[in-house]
């Protein structure tokens, strides 16, 4: 697994096609639905008739997360969800997550920590499941 400044990322031995119901899966097991999911290739060619690698942005969600960090900052609904990607880069399959703690650290309320740290946690167990 390794750790950018705003994501936590791995490879998998495995397709694209079959890397996203892995991760869908993942994340269901960490409490996180997908809510939105962006299919970046078919986006690009649609609007900028532009080709593009299969890239996708899944919009994942903890409910009871997303509460919590909601009651504590109203405008929290700016950061939300936890973005997932898949992509393909060099042959390879890669998936990476948003770093709730990173992103959520610009908002500068304590009470918001808490929720960014157990997020953070659930989608390091989801990318470490998918590494394994």
């Amino acid at each position: 697994m390794n750790r950018h400044d705003y994501g936590i990322r791995t490879t998998l031995n495995a397709s694209y096609e079959e890397a996203i119901p892995k991760v869908t899966d993942a994340l269901k097991k960490e409490g996180f639905g997908v809510l939105t999911e962006i299919n970046v290739k078919e986006t690009m060619k649609k609007k900028l008739d532009k080709e593009f690698p299969k890239y996708i942005i899944l919009g994942a969600c903890n409910p009871q997360l997303a509460y919590q960090a909601l009651t504590s900052e109203t405008e929290i609904g700016l950061l939300l969800p936890c973005n997932v990607i898949v992509y393909e880069k060099e042959g390879k399959t890669v998936v990476s997550a948003q770093d709730p703690e990173a992103a959520l650290s610009i908002v500068g309320n304590d009470n918001i920590a808490p929720v960014a740290k157990e997020a953070k946690e659930r989608l390091e167990r989801v990318i470490r499941s998918l590494a394994a």
